[in-house]
């Protein structure tokens, strides 16, 4: 378990090199490699959780060694409660989309390539914490997912891939521009940890930029944060969300659903919070404001969807607002309940495009009017569809509720109103996808689509463990939970003062 850090990074890297060493027509090798070194990770994720002692203040898992020694920068690994369950969220989403790519069979080789790839940048982003890695590793995935896209996309593959690339390229100027200030500022080191724990940016007050002299702290943090808001996506920078998903394939969307968009939220946690608390604390209303923002307009922008696949994607833009909501709260309850929306809609979006992939490989459409009746001619893909979208709409029982009910309980005491309009929203997410339910699954069977055939073996492979999850989760929370609570607790308390 040394290096389990390191293994659980690289060895989809390896992956890639290997997959790039077979010749392209033999597709079967290739996708079999691809899913070795994506089970491997998760694997791994295995003895992380069950070695990983949550009371514990102090990092865990720790690999550090001088990188560049000439600017300080470390090769800076580590495992506490703010990344241990994006780790393991990462593990098992990346394994279960790269089975879910089964069906690819154009230009084999660079797709899979690419997604190990991909999966190296994920996992770098959530262990990393030198501030040079981490900016590395976050790199690493825009290009890959660019490809990925733009290559192997819909009909507009190419705009919405240019859009991806275009607002995460700017988000990444403002980090290095942030990330190059709290460097020079920070005794030449690009330690996070370290940046937490000395408080020392308020020192500085000022920062001279186009010859304006803005607040240090503020400014740094307002930067930071517009990147991460971009990747979550946060109201009004989540316009490229929805054509990212439409256009891309099935199991792109689920990556990008399950684990980019808790990047931005991560961010936010790791690098904006520890580091700039009194920001923090003077902006949290406005963090609120956003997340109730995003929940409502999510909803019913959600509700006029006539693709389903573009329905999905804004109703992630509404359960993230959960996330924001729950990060403006300055209370443990409230940070926990985050986290905790962060896993479970990872898991439970996933769970929807996948089943969105499912009817569309079969269909070859996604308009919600055009099906009917599905529930007769498909009854396991009408139930197991059925089951993310009542996760998704927050039946008690299952993950959502949880994550949504820590959320505004830990939030209540500070901003009331608000969690009275986010807990009203509630019913509008219920309303869209019981409507979704009602016209796809209910009523008389289209003839067109009266002989589709049910959903495969290794559809169901990639679904029910998705399904199960939200269901343990949703009974018996303590196992993630427990997690990150004492972590976040921590956290509470040093923003809180």
């Amino acid at each position: 378990m040394e290096h389990v850090l390191t293994l659980m990074i690289f060895i989809p890297l390896v992956g890639a090199a290997a997959v790039l060493c077979i010749p392209g027509r033999y597709h079967e090798y290739i996708k079999s490699i691809s899913a070795i070194a994506s089970a491997i990770p998760l694997l791994l994720s295995i003895p992380l959780y069950l070695k990983y002692e949550p009371s514990l203040p102090q990092l865990q898992f720790v690999e550090r060694y001088s990188w560049i020694s000439a600017y300080n920068i470390e090769y800076y690994l580590g495992v506490d409660g703010i990344n241990v369950a994006m780790i393991i969220l990462t593990a098992l989403i990346s394994f279960i989309a790269i089975i879910a790519s089964w069906g690819i069979n154009d230009r084999v080789k660079g797709y899979f390539s690419l997604f190990l790839l991909l999966e190296t940048g994920m996992m770098g982003v959530f262990c990393a914490l030198d501030f040079f890695l981490f900016y590395i590793f976050w790199e690493v995935m825009l290009l890959p997912m660019y490809f990925l896209i733009g290559v192997w996309g819909g009909p507009r593959k190419e705009y919405a891939a240019i859009k991806f690339f275009i607002y995460t390229l700017i988000g990444s100027v403002l980090m290095l521009v942030a990330m190059l200030a709290m460097y020079f500022s920070h005794g030449h080191s690009f330690d996070m940890i370290s940046m937490a724990e000395s408080n020392s940016f308020f020192n500085h007050a000022s920062l001279s930029l186009f010859g304006l002299a803005l607040p240090f702290a503020k400014t740094l943090y307002i930067m930071l944060f517009i990147c991460f808001a971009i990747k979550i996506p946060m109201f009004p920078f989540h316009t490229w969300l929805p054509d990212a998903h439409v256009e891309a394939p099935t199991a792109i969307s689920v990556i990008l659903a399950g684990i980019l968009l808790k990047m931005g939220t991560y961010g936010i946690f790791r690098i904006c919070y520890p580091i700039f608390p009194e920001v923090t604390r003077d902006l949290g209303y406005i963090i609120a404001v956003f997340g109730v923002i995003n929940i409502v307009y999510g909803a019913l922008v959600a509700m006029a969807q006539s693709d389903l696949k573009k329905l999905v994607a804004y109703s992630s833009i509404s359960h993230m607002g959960f996330c924001l909501l729950g990060m403006a709260s300055v209370t443990a309850e409230g940070y926990s309940g985050a986290m905790m929306q962060m896993f479970s809609h990872g898991v439970i979006t996933s769970m929807m495009f996948l089943s969105v992939g499912v009817i569309y490989d079969r269909a070859h459409h996604r308009q919600i009017d055009g099906f009917g009746g599905l529930a007769k001619t498909m009854p396991v893909f009408a139930t197991v569809t059925a089951w993310g979208f009542f996760a998704a709409l927050g039946l008690p029982g299952l993950s959502g509720f949880i994550a949504e009910i820590l959320v505004l309980l830990g939030t209540f005491a500070a901003y009331k109103t608000f969690v009275v309009i986010a807990a009203t929203s509630v019913i509008i997410t219920a309303a869209y996808l019981l409507w979704t339910i009602q016209r796809m699954f209910l009523g008389p069977v289209n003839e067109k689509y009266a002989d589709l055939p049910d959903i495969s073996g290794r559809e169901l492979f990639t679904l029910v463990p998705l399904g199960i999850i939200t269901l343990i989760i949703g009974i018996f929370p303590h196992p993630v939970l427990n997690l990150f609570r004492d972590s976040l607790a921590h956290l509470a308390l040093i923003i809180a003062g």
